[in-house]
């Protein structure tokens, strides 16, 4: 089931669905939002699959995610709760401070990332400002982002190759790089496997690869997928 809907977040209460597999987070979570009673926690999932279901049984209107997911991994769980609705926003609570991995999380496109060592104060920051259609990152997240344009600045070349997919050759791209065929790209992303093929083409042409394995070093180069 495919839904997309415009969050009205003038509303008195923004639904908020919680993604982490520890308790202690979700409860932590939930303990501090008591006091905010604009702010209602529809349910939690433990992993990928379970938010996926839950997102679109409840509907949510904002996610607080883990950056690390069992199961489903982070950013193919984003890309399927974007397919079920791209207007809910995604912040990202985690311990992972690296700075690519930041980096590869923006660039898909989180509301907020928040890290879970900061004051609790940082994730009802982050929730006022996507509530506000802004976006909102933890301090250190600035910093990151410098040191990888700093890093990236001998690269430029194929790092701005790379800047001209499309989102959704993007999408096919990490799929394909992760090492699924074709057919089960396809099936993940709801296209035929002929449109597949095409944005394969294309993709290889813009990044000037001739290879999977060549889209996989890539792909592996910026943390886009894990091994």
């Amino acid at each position: 089931m495919k839904f997309s809907r415009k969050i009205d977040f003038t509303m008195t209460s923004t639904e908020v669905l919680i993604v982490d597999d520890h308790r202690v987070v979700v409860e932590g979570v939930r303990s501090s939002l008591k006091q905010y009673p604009e702010y209602d926690i529809v349910g939690d999932a433990p992993d990928g699959i379970q938010a996926i279901h839950l997102t679109k049984s409840l509907g949510p209107d904002v996610i607080i995610m883990d950056a690390a997911m069992p199961l489903l991994n982070e950013r193919e769980t984003m890309i399927q709760i974007r397919q079920l609705d791209p207007n809910i926003r995604i912040i990202i609570f985690t311990a992972c401070s690296d700075k690519e991995f930041m980096v590869s999380l923006l660039k898909m496109g989180v509301s907020a990332y928040v890290l879970k060592e900061d004051p609790v104060e940082d994730l009802i920051q982050a929730l006022k400002a996507v509530k506000e259609g802004r976006t909102y990152f933890s301090r250190t997240v600035p910093a990151a982002l410098m040191g990888h344009m700093e890093a990236m600045e001998a690269d430029g070349d194929d790092e701005d190759a790379f800047d001209t997919l499309s989102r959704r050759e993007r999408e096919v791209f990490c799929f394909l790089a992760d090492g699924k065929t074709v057919k089960e790209t396809a099936a993940q992303l709801g296209i035929s496997p002929k449109t597949v093929e095409s944005h394969k083409y294309n993709i290889m042409e813009k990044l000037q690869a001739h290879t999977l394995t060549s889209l996989t070093k890539m792909a592996i180069k910026r943390n886009l997928i894990q091994l």
